[in-house]
């Protein structure tokens, strides 16, 4: 134990130990819910601002890939620090040798944090945001109790499984009321709005109260 904490707490080891503490202690508070996990990673190719991705890094939250980084350095460091104190080494080579861990150490975690990154990467990627126009063309299920050319909301269903309410108008006169089946056939991006025809119409969809729009 006492052979432990003195390379542990001796150049270069101690350098990675204090590290790890902060790393241990982040997970912990992340572990019993305290914070959360950045999940915003670093694109793999980098905009030129990021560090991780500079050095190949990307694709992983910065806390896991710097969690990752510095638990090997200090395993690296530990272990050769073990073996240098074995060795006897005295006079320059006792002052070099150190110096020249710190620098392996860093280079093994950074290749052992970039072959952990490959298969870790598509668990952290951001899903795309689905696109409104992907609404288009399914069916809706009205939630307010009427539905006019200036006034509606529905609620429809993502392809993922996830459901969003929307505002929706229709042209027509048909009744649309709370519970009531729509099918959403057009989307106008400038009022963020769908159109919006009741389930077996025969309206129209090019119909549109403020004149014909445009495909």
């Amino acid at each position: 134990m006492g052979e432990f904490l003195d390379v542990a707490l001796g150049f270069p080891t101690a350098l990675f130990s204090f590290l790890l503490v902060v790393v241990i202690g982040y997970w912990a508070l992340v572990l019993f819910g305290a914070v959360g996990i950045d999940e915003n990673a670093e694109t793999e190719a980098g905009d030129g601002a990021g560090f991780l991705s500079g050095i190949g890094l990307g694709g992983l939250p910065s806390t896991v890939a710097l969690s990752v980084l510095i638990v090997v350095a200090w395993f690296v460091s530990l272990v050769g620090s073990v073996l240098l104190d074995r060795t006897g080494w005295s006079g320059a080579l006792a002052v070099l040798l150190p110096i020249a861990l710190l620098l392996v150490a860093l280079g093994a975690a950074w290749i052992a944090t970039r072959l952990l990154a490959r298969p870790l990467r598509h668990f952290f990627q951001a899903e795309p945001p689905v696109s409104r126009n992907a609404f288009v063309g399914q069916v809706c299920v009205i939630r307010t109790g009427l539905v006019s050319v200036d006034f509606g909301q529905a609620e429809v269903t993502a392809a993922d499984g996830s459901s969003a309410v929307i505002q929706v108008r229709q042209a027509s006169a048909d009744a649309l009321g709370a519970g009531s089946l729509a099918l959403i056939y057009d989307y106008d991006a400038d009022r963020e709005f769908f159109w919006v025809l009741p389930v077996g119409a025969t309206g129209d969809p090019d119909y549109h109260p403020h004149g014909p729009k445009d495909h």
